[in-house]
């Protein structure tokens, strides 16, 4: 089991350092990395307007043509210097409302999506629904990266913030062939609570890995700050994890975005990479 199909989607130059660390995980598995290059039309549909909007229309239609060419062209060059990968590279152009199932089709056939942090000064402000497209209406699981790239090597140590939930069971689930290369894992549990069985906290979830040749450690923490992120954040960085698996949304996109929630702040804040699935 790995990732034979892993895609990446780039609607900036200034995303090769994500491009290239999906590369390397490609290179890795002995995958093949499929290349996503979007052009993005951002005039608004079904409005009307006199004298001369309709060209105005075609023209962004065309400079989004020419952006998602342009960054296509950046992409082959770029992936040109690989001599151990395979690699395919399309361009194609979105309104921001068609970005869900452009991107999310692509992601449906993929075994994992690698993306950087969609918040932040350098993040395009497209991001955030390329992620929850790979996510929703992909069903692929997505390594979320930080500032830096992801070390071309397996992870050292991973953390798995576990509370029992669908979403962080399919992530684990997705995340096998990096918990099986890991030399440790954790399972961290905040403030849990007591199994429908009257098991220990995360006490399946380890025997269901055993199984699977991965022994991991559980570790149960009282929540002490203030939020569940921070908490994750701040275990990740004691034990050194160099990557977080975890649910995604296990509430609303709508009452995250408004409210807060442990996805959103860890797509804001992680200090290492995270996988994410549903």
């Amino acid at each position: 089991m790995g990732y034979k199909s892993i895609l990446t989607v780039l609607s900036d130059p200034r995303q090769m350092p994500q491009l290239d660390a999906a590369a390397a995980l490609a290179a890795r598995e002995d995958g093949h990395l499929s290349v996503l290059s979007l052009g993005l039309d951002h005039t608004q549909v079904g409005y009307y307007f006199p004298n001369g909007m309709p060209y105005a229309f075609q023209d962004a239609i065309d400079m989004a043509v020419e952006q998602a060419g342009d960054l296509d062209r950046q992409v082959r060059q770029h992936l040109g210097r690989y001599s151990d990968l395979r690699w395919s590279s399309e361009a194609a152009v979105a309104q921001i409302g068609g970005i869900a199932n452009l991107v999310g089709m692509r992601a449906r056939f993929s075994d994992l999506t690698v993306l950087a942090r969609p918040y932040g000064e350098d993040a395009p402000g497209e991001a955030e629904a390329v992620v929850e497209a790979a996510l929703f209406e992909g069903c692929c699981p997505v390594l979320v990266l930080p500032g830096t790239a992801l070390p071309a090597d397996p992870p050292g140590k991973v953390l798995i913030a576990w509370n029992q939930s669908i979403e962080a069971l399919a992530a684990v689930r997705r995340a096998l062939p990096l918990l099986q290369a890991a030399g440790s894992v954790e399972i961290t549990v905040i403030d849990p609570r007591g199994g429908a069985d009257g098991s220990e906290p995360g006490a399946p979830l380890a025997q269901m890995l055993t199984r699977h040749g991965v022994h991991a450690d559980i570790t149960v923490l009282a929540r002490t700050a203030a939020t569940v992120s921070e908490e994750i954040n701040r275990r990740a960085t004691e034990i050194g994890a160099d990557l977080v698996v975890m649910g995604a949304y296990g509430h609303s996109r709508f009452r995250q975005a408004i409210l807060g929630g442990a996805t959103r702040n860890m797509l804001e804040k992680a200090k290492v990479p995270v996988l994410m699935a549903r």
